[in-house]
């Protein structure tokens, strides 16, 4: 039986976030950012089309990266990035 090896994912150290902002403004930034690790991870792994990425295969894709289980809103920004474009 063929076992099929993931990628390596390296990521970016963070630096830290401005001070001074709406709490708001923090939220939306942290969830763009989960959406990008995620819509990346989707692409690596061959899902290119938002019909393909459910929110069940989105959240197994997020444990697999070793992120939080994205919201509902943030499955739905993940499928828009992916549309992006086409």
């Amino acid at each position: 039986m063929a076992v099929a090896v993931l990628p390596v994912v390296v990521t970016l150290p963070k630096k830290p976030l401005p001070a001074g902002r709406p709490r708001e403004w923090y939220v939306a930034h942290n969830r763009r950012l989960k959406t990008m690790r995620l819509v990346i991870a989707l692409l690596d792994s061959g899902v290119y089309d938002p019909s393909q990425a459910g929110d069940r295969r989105i959240r197994a894709t997020a444990d697999r990266i070793g992120v939080h289980p994205p919201s509902d809103i943030t499955c739905r920004m993940v499928r828009g990035l992916l549309n992006y474009g086409r």
